[in-house]
């Protein structure tokens, strides 16, 4: 029985092709294991431009739900006053769509699309049933409001579609917002950063590379600031419950997993009182601009 809230995230990775030689792909990897499928950044290419009850959202609902899996589908949409959009649409289990992600930060050559793309202001965060998930395209890497909202609105993982690798780009992420980050490119490859900004999976293949990995979004990390008491009670009365699996000496950071079946380490954690990283330096942030007089966004200190 698995430990925590464990899930499987299967990264298709390939350049864009027509959606008939995207459908056996992705029928053939839903058979197989795993929770969720992340498709890259426009995998239809730039046209067509789909619509939402159009026939190949039909056919990737279809297999979403004859396989019980969440896809994550990145392609060029539109509606009826907007034209383009580049967009990853998420299908839940059931072969519904939960919600949509709009890119926030298109390329410069989308603008010159005909017609132009148009860019998303929202970054929205979607409860699975193994988590809340996030999404960035491509291009968001460069710019970190996009990551901060989503770190604001609790994401625990986000998945990432793109023509590029990025890189240490999405590292930085991780690292500064906590949450674990996954993608699915043109290259074909696949990073997979998990909470602390550790790399924890890297690999590259040709034409068609499938990559699958398993991410446990109970998994917390906590700054040793007002926590370490706390945290030492914990891992004695719950021993062979809980276990702190990593120690940051330069960050002063450690991070806690759950090891004994329907055991949860954020649940022991919040219970006992600790506060996590994320949350911590939200709260700092929050109070001493309240006792600076002013918030720093927008505002340049002498």
């Amino acid at each position: 029985m698995k430990t925590g809230r464990k899930a499987t995230i299967v990264s298709i990775s390939m350049a864009p092709r027509p959606i008939e030689k995207i459908i056996p792909v992705l029928e053939k990897e839903a058979a197989g294991d795993g929770d969720l499928l992340l498709l890259p950044e426009t995998c239809t290419g730039n046209e067509p431009i789909l619509k939402i009850d159009g026939s190949e959202i039909k056919q990737v609902s279809a297999i979403a739900k004859k396989y019980g899996k969440y896809i994550v589908f990145p392609a060029y949409r539109c509606t009826e006053k907007i034209k383009r959009i580049n967009s990853s649409i998420f299908f839940n289990r059931e072969g519904e769509i939960i919600g949509m992600y709009d890119k926030v930060y298109p390329y410069w050559s989308e603008f010159d699309s005909n017609p132009p793309v148009v860019p998303g202001d929202e970054a929205p965060v979607f409860e699975t049933d193994f988590g809340r998930i996030g999404f960035a395209i491509c291009f968001d890497a460069n710019f970190p409001e996009v990551w901060k909202r989503l770190s604001l609105k609790k994401a625990e993982l986000v998945l990432w579609s793109s023509a590029y690798s990025a890189g240490t780009s999405l590292q930085a992420h991780a690292i500064n917002h906590n949450y674990a980050i996954i993608s699915s490119t043109w290259s074909p490859d696949c990073l997979f950063y998990d909470i602390t900004g550790k790399e924890i999976f890297y690999g590259k293949g040709e034409d068609v590379a499938v990559f699958r990995n398993e991410v446990d979004l109970d998994r917390c990390v906590f700054h040793t600031n007002f926590n370490t008491e706390r945290r030492d009670k914990l891992l004695r009365e719950k021993a062979g419950e809980i276990e702190m699996d990593s120690v940051f000496e330069k960050e002063s950071w450690f991070t806690l997993r759950a090891i004994k079946p329907g055991v949860s380490a954020k649940a022991l954690a919040k219970e006992y009182g600790l506060e996590e990283l994320s949350a911590y330096k939200l709260r700092s942030q929050t109070e001493i601009d309240k006792m600076r007089g002013y918030r720093f966004a927008g505002k340049t200190l002498m």
